[in-house]
């Protein structure tokens, strides 16, 4: 083995000009009193800095009623604040305010529904559009991401999942300064204005990347059919009743409870250094006052009492998607499946493609995911397969089930345990190369696991695991009574012809 490990301290030697043992050694932690924790790392390549500012919050914090609110305040995020992105806030105040007045009974009116007054409702309508045209008087459109880009910020944007936000962007090093201005002012004084504006675009997202596709269809319903107590099996992007009546209100109230500076994980690497960083975000984020606690995920979801199976209908092409229930991160067994998805699926050679794609040439395509729909409690391994005609989604759930099986029967050869191992290996030195990896890393694993040295001390472990751990971890969690599957099938075409 410490053969095996040879080639990736060289490739760590090469990326750093130090050890492997000197690359965590140079990552400094700070923490600021009102909880924000400060990772950096030097990096004097370039005088460029890379940042990550990544809250422990997403769709799992979430509930009946207000799903798509951690997705909608990312949007809103880049809307400004009391000095960004509008031209006179005390003004813009009570226009606001009044917006939500109108939306609120609007909403209230809808929810009677047949008994609704239709004309009531129109002049609500007219009266939230006039105000809404006197509010977009005062947006100055995309100032903060304008802003950024005239002092060279590259890679703005953020993603939402199940268990974090995060935001994220590279600038030039002499330009720290204004980033720590802006993004503190962000996380302390943030304005959710083109609130319901933004509302429609999110719900225009829902209909390309769910509603109207078949992919995306399918794995709703298997998420919820996967998890029918825990938060993961509600949707991120929202159902559209609970987006279409979402409050500003009740947006706020998210982001007051979610967003404090004690659940936030800011990584800064690049050229820099580190005490005068750490002075800088003193003064800015260490001016945010602390805010209590965010209350934790409750939920857990009952063990399963049997396989659970759903059909999606939809006029594309045929999909199936098989799940079994695992641990979550931390969990010793957690690592070994990621392990079994690169011996499944990643590249040519991986088990599944090649025996189902190019051998037996059931499927177009098949992959494996380890985490699925989230990381932090326990979730799903998967497998998703697209049959090739003319052979069905049955034959492939078949041949899937076949390799998880050789798992359980047969030792994973030394050799190609040893291909994959330097396989993750490889992939895990290529995504601390740059910047902005390191900084996506440091904070991913300490918002994740509470610890940013999970970054190294992950490839260790994984270097540990054996051919009868994989053999073990198949056995216990491969099995019918702890399976979920989703298939994608056409409607029948009696159904098809029917519609207008």
């Amino acid at each position: 083995m410490a053969r095996r490990l040879a080639p990736l301290v060289l490739c760590l030697v090469v990326l750093t000009g130090a050890s492997a043992a000197t690359l965590e050694d140079r990552v400094v932690e700070h923490h600021l009193a009102n909880g924000l924790t400060l990772l950096l790392m030097e990096r004097h390549q370039a005088p460029i800095v890379a940042v990550n500012l990544t809250y422990k919050v997403g769709g799992v914090h979430e509930h009946n009623g207000i799903t798509g609110v951690a997705h909608l305040y990312e949007h809103m995020a880049f809307k400004g604040s009391r000095t960004i992105g509008v031209t006179d806030a005390a003004k813009e105040k009570p226009v606001l305010e009044e917006l939500d007045r109108l939306a609120e009974a609007i909403t209230a009116e809808k929810a009677r529904g047949a008994a609704a007054d239709r004309t009531r409702l129109a002049a609500l309508h007219k009266q939230f559009a006039n105000v809404e045209a006197t509010a977009d008087g005062f947006v100055v459109a995309a100032e903060l991401t304008m802003l950024y880009q005239r002092h060279g910020g590259v890679g703005i944007n953020a993603t939402t999942g199940k268990d974090l936000t995060r935001y994220f962007l590279s600038f030039p090093a002499n330009r720290l300064p204004l980033w720590a201005a802006v993004e503190s002012d962000r996380m302390a004084n943030g304005v959710l204005r083109e609130f319901y504006k933004e509302k429609n675009v999110v719900l225009e997202e829902r209909r390309q990347r769910t509603d109207n596709s078949p992919s995306g269809r399918l794995h709703e319903a298997f998420a919820s059919a996967a998890f029918r107590a825990h938060p993961y099996g509600l949707p991120v992007i929202g159902w559209p009743s609970d987006l279409d009546a979402l409050s500003r209100a009740q947006t706020e109230a998210f982001f007051q409870t979610y967003y404090g500076p004690a659940n936030a994980v800011l990584a800064i690497v690049g050229d820099l250094n580190p005490k005068d960083v750490i002075a800088l975000v003193e003064q800015t984020f260490g001016r945010i006052p602390a805010r209590p606690p965010s209350p934790p995920v409750l939920t857990t979801e009952p063990p399963s009492a049997g396989e659970r199976r759903v059909e999606v209908e939809y006029a594309a092409e045929p999909q199936v998607l098989i799940g079994f229930h695992k641990p979550g991160s931390g969990h010793p067994d957690d690592e070994v499946f990621d392990v079994i998805e690169s011996l499944l699926s990643d590249g040519r050679t991986s088990r599944l493609h090649k025996r189902l794609v190019q051998e037996k040439q059931l499927a177009g395509a098949v992959s494996a995911s380890s985490d699925y729909p989230g990381t932090l409690y326990p979730n799903l391994f998967i497998v998703g397969a697209t049959p090739r005609a003319p052979h069905t989604a049955a034959e492939v759930e078949q041949a899937v089930y076949a390799e998880l099986d050789r798992l359980k029967q047969e030792p994973v050869a030394p050799r190609e345990l040893e291909k994959i191992l330097n396989q993750i290996d490889a992939g895990q030195v290529r995504s601390l190369r740059s910047n902005g990896g390191m900084a996506s890393r440091l904070a991913y694993f300490q918002a994740i696991n509470g610890d940013w040295r999970e970054t190294f001390k992950r490839r260790d472990r994984l270097a540990k695991i054996g051919p009868e751990d994989i053999r073990r971890v198949a056995a216990r969690y491969f099995t019918k009574s702890n399976r979920v599957v989703a298939t994608l099938v056409k409607p029948p075409k009696s159904e098809v012809e029917s519609k207008p």
